[in-house]
């Protein structure tokens, strides 16, 4: 594959990854238990403008993970097209979580997590670290988040 975009600056990489946290269904989930042993899976999210929600159940590995490390990594995208989230992780059972996440993320979704299973609890992802890149042409400038923060002003 021949490269002959230009990179893109750091605002348009915001734009472009704020319109996939918009638009995007799936994001893949990463997370480790204290035995170091990894854990990877799909999960629906929903982007409420500043933090990702996530539902599964806290008896599962990842749930367990998200709860007990308080971490996570999520990737959105393809090989050629890549957003990777680092982030701190606060964990709400169905009936401590805020009732207008529970509800947005029902109504994006049409499942309703709170009335599924006692076990389902929600994850809000809050990102610290923001990474997007279209290929090796787009390593230098491809951090646009930085300890919370935004590197660029918004678009």
């Amino acid at each position: 594959m021949k490269i002959t975009e230009e990179p893109r600056d750091t605002v348009r990489r915001r734009r472009d990854v704020l319109g996939k946290l918009r638009s995007r269904t799936d994001a893949w989930v990463a997370t480790a238990g204290a035995d170091g042993l990894p854990c990877l899976v799909p999960l629906w999210f929903l982007w409420d403008g500043a933090a990702i929600w996530l539902s599964t159940r806290i008896t599962n590995p990842t749930g367990r993970n998200l709860r007990d490390t308080g971490r996570a990594r999520l990737a959105l995208g393809d090989t050629r097209d890549v957003v990777l989230i680092d982030a701190s992780v606060e964990t709400f059972t169905a009936q401590e979580v805020p009732a207008a996440a529970a509800e947005a993320f029902a109504g994006q979704w049409g499942w309703d997590p709170r009335g599924d299973h006692p076990s389902y609890a929600y994850f809000r992802v809050l990102p610290q670290t923001i990474q997007a890149w279209h290929g090796e042409h787009e390593l230098k400038g491809r951090h646009v988040m930085r300890d919370g923060e935004w590197t660029a002003p918004a678009p």
